[in-house]
């Protein structure tokens, strides 16, 4: 079914037809819904999901369901890449960001990493660094790629960054603060 859900985004995003119903979002509830939907696969594998949420909310202007499937994207291929006994890290917080403020997400793993050559590459369609990775945990590599749509959709931006192979991946989101 997340094969044929991201097909569809993806072929959405290229009809430029991906629609976003925009309302207020409290992000820290949005984060907690989708860790949940990762806690089963995450304790299957004793990887560890720590969180760091600020006590006071952060809002943002955005879709619910496409911000909460933007961090389940994220949590889930940090559960699928990092190993057992492993952690993840989910944090936010608000940074500046040129003239104003935004919210920070931060997916950070101890997982395989991705090597220098291929951090360019991460948010292309259909692209994955390793391609016995499909075979033996599914996928088209189209996740990242409607990730970074969803975030650009959002008025934000994502990053990537890993020192290499088997030292973890860190993703950055950074979205407009509401106004």
């Amino acid at each position: 079914m997340q094969l044929i859900d991201d097909l569809l985004d993806v072929s959405r995003i290229l009809r430029g037809k991906l629609s976003l119903e925009k309302a207020p979002v409290s992000l820290a509830p949005t984060i907690i819904a989708a860790i949940e939907t990762v806690q089963l696969p995450a304790e299957a594998k004793a990887i560890a999901i720590k969180t760091q949420l600020p006590a006071e909310p952060i809002t943002v202007i955005g879709d619910t369901a496409r911000l909460q499937q933007i961090i389940w994207n994220l949590l889930s291929n940090a559960v699928k890449f990092t190993p057992e006994g492993g952690q993840i890290t989910i944090s936010l917080a608000v940074v500046p960001l040129a003239s104003s403020l935004a919210a920070q997400i931060e997916v950070i793993d101890t997982g395989k990493g991705i090597q220098p050559d291929f951090l360019p590459y991460v948010f292309e369609r259909f692209r994955q660094e390793d391609y016995s990775i499909t075979r033996k945990f599914g996928g088209l590599g189209l996740g990242t790629a409607i990730v970074q749509q969803l975030v650009t959709g959002h008025g934000g931006t994502i990053q990537v960054t890993s020192p290499g192979a088997d030292q973890g991946t860190t993703f950055t989101i950074h979205i407009p603060l509401r106004e």
